[in-house]
């Protein structure tokens, strides 16, 4: 599989380049390009094949795997993990959003509407 074109970072953007290469692997898992269980190269190797250093990698590594989109299985390497990776992160995110707007006494349209505005924000 051909890494460094799948996670090549945007020179021209402001976004950190562990943060490119993490939000790539993201969406190749997301869509597909990379299945669940699929070995990623490791640290060197990736820094290597995109001519970064391998603190930025380790760096998108690491970040990965505390978001659980992958595993790392000791010796072995670095594993896509069997999970889509928004599925732990966005329940709890909205068990929280619930529990808040339920404190505050706001029915569910009415809590959406938090929801809509956040996304809708140019910050967002």
């Amino acid at each position: 599989m051909d890494f460094a074109h799948l996670l090549k970072p945007d020179a021209p953007s402001d976004a950190p380049l562990f943060e490119q290469i993490r939000s790539a692997l993201i969406e190749a898992v997301r869509t597909g390009s990379l299945p669940a269980g699929t070995r990623l190269p490791t640290v060197r190797d990736l820094a290597g094949q995109l001519g970064l250093a391998v603190n930025t990698v380790a760096r998108a590594y690491r970040e990965l795997e505390a978001g659980g989109v992958v595993e790392t299985r000791g010796r072995f390497g670095t594993f896509v993990a069997s999970a889509d990776p928004a599925e732990a992160t966005m329940t709890q995110a909205a068990s929280a959003f619930v529990a808040a707007a339920r404190s505050v006494g706001l029915s569910k349209p009415e809590a959406l509407r938090y929801l809509d505005a956040a996304f809708d924000s140019p910050g967002a």
